[in-house]
This record gives structure tokens, C-alpha cells and sequence, in this order.
């Protein structure tokens, strides 16, 4: 249902006129000031009801709407203000001392993978704890939601590849492991190699280094002393 079609005719005239002689105003004919002569005659005899082009809304009734109007929007505007600082309040890189390029690219993406504006995919290659070589595509907007970054920006904890990520790869035991998350479905039987596709516009990410990565989409190598190798593939979400 459109928005207009949900006002009553109360709220609709309220929210037409400015004041309640505007909207006396607008009851008055030209008929009316030409006998009349006089502007606030003829509002008195529109608020009187003895003038006018219809139903006359009365001047209580219109002052208490405006005034419920006016204090709903007030409401509004300060949950957007609330809700603007508790984003910036909820984003974990602010105020840190980030040495690595690594987690300086995660952090210029926090916020945008946060508001959903931007949907990034993580490829990092590395050692796991027995020695093994590991990579993953990991869904940062993803991980953002479901774990706390704040020891990763602290640097008290590494951001390491999971089973449990997009893609998981086990380059000694050949072990390869694939998971579909709420921002990217995965297909890894395309004839052109592993790709995902964003759900909420059905684009398809292509990681091949060797291919674009597809619209709307960018591929960034990280120079980063945390690990063997980094990627970002930043999708944009253009609605």
C-alpha cells in the first residue's frame, strides 16, 4: 500500500498545510474575499463553518495532529542520528594502531561490509598449526556478523582459514570443503573453476586470478607479512 494511501483525511491536510489559517486559507473562494473584503473575516467564517469549499477541520483537531505529526518525526530524525552513531560506536578498527596492510584493508572495508553497501570475499593462504598449507575464501560481511573482530584489530588473534568459510582447501591432504553463507552461494562445479554468487543480486564472483572478477566486482592483492598470500575481491551492491 503507498504511503498516501495510509493517511487519514486528518493527517493528510496537516501535513499539506503549514498552519491552520494555511489551511483556512485554502477554503476561502475568491467569491468569499470579493463580498468580504476582509482575509480574516473570511477565515473566521470558514472556521465557523459558514464558508468554505468543505467539511471544515477544526482548529484543535488540526493543532493536536500537527503537534503528534511533528514529534513522530522528531522521533525519527533522532533514532536516525542514534542509529548513525551506534554504527560508527559498532565498528571495531576505530582507534586502532594497525600495522599490517592487511588488516588496514580489512578495516577501510569494515563499515561499508557492515551496511551491506559493499560485499567482500577474503582469499588468505597460510600454515595451520600443524605446518599444513591452508586457503579459504571467507565471507567478511559474514564473519563480521557472527564473530567478534576486536582481538583481530588487536592483533591478539589472526583471522585463519575454517572449514567452515566459503571455500576450504587443504593443499597436503587435498581436503576441500565448500559452504554456502547467507550473502554468497557457492558453485563449484562451473565449467570455469570456483565461483559465488551474491545472493542479493544474483552476480556471479569470479576468483580466477586469471579471469575479471565479474560486475561490479574488484580483485586486490594485500602486501602483507601476516600471510603466504591475500586477496580482497570487493562485489558492490548497487540495488
Amino acid at each position: 500500500m503507498d504511503l498516501e494511501d495510509g493517511l487519514t483525511a486528518l493527517d493528510k491536510i496537516v501535513t499539506q498545510f503549514n498552519t491552520y489559517e494555511n489551511y483556512l486559507d485554502s477554503q476561502i473562494t475568491d467569491e468569499d474575499l470579493y463580498y468580504l473584503e476582509d482575509e480574516d473575516l473570511a477565515r473566521q467564517l470558514v472556521e465557523l463553518g459558514g464558508r468554505g469549499t468543505g467539511k471544515v477541520v477544526k482548529r484543535g483537531d488540526f493543532e493536536a495532529r500537527k503537534a503528534t505529526i511533528m514529534a513522530i518525526r522528531r522521533a525519527a530524525i533522532e533514532a536516525a542520528k542514534l542509529a548513525e552513531r551506534t554504527q560508527k560506536k559498532t565498528l571495531t578498527s576505530t582507534s586502532k594502531e594497525l600495522q599490517d596492510n592487511f588488516l588496514k584493508a580489512l578495516a577501510v572495508r569494515e563499515e561499508d561490509n557492515r551496511n551491506g553497501k559493499v560485499s567482500s570475499v577474503i582469499f588468505i593462504r597460510d600454515r595451520n598449526s600443524h605446518g599444513q598449507q591452508v586457503s579459504a575464501y571467507i565471507d567478511y560481511a559474514h564473519r563480521l556478523k557472527t564473530e567478534d573482530f576486536e582481538p583481530y584489530f588487536n592483533g591478539k588473534k589472526r583471522l585463519v582459514p575454517r572449514p567452515t568459510d566459503l571455500s576450504f582447501y587443504n593443499w597436503n591432504s587435498n581436503t576441500a570443503m565448500c559452504n554456502s553463507t547467507p550473502n554468497y552461494q557457492v558453485i563449484a562445479d562451473n565449467p570455469e573453476g570456483l565461483v559465488f554468487k551474491y545472493k542479493r543480486d544474483s552476480k556471479i564472483l569470479n576468483v580466477d586470478p586469471k579471469a575479471l572478477p565479474g560486475d561490479d566486482s574488484t580483485r586486490t592483492s594485500i602486501d602483507t607479512e601476516l600471510y603466504i598470500q591475500a586477496v580482497i575481491f570487493d562485489h558492490i551492491f548497487r540495488g
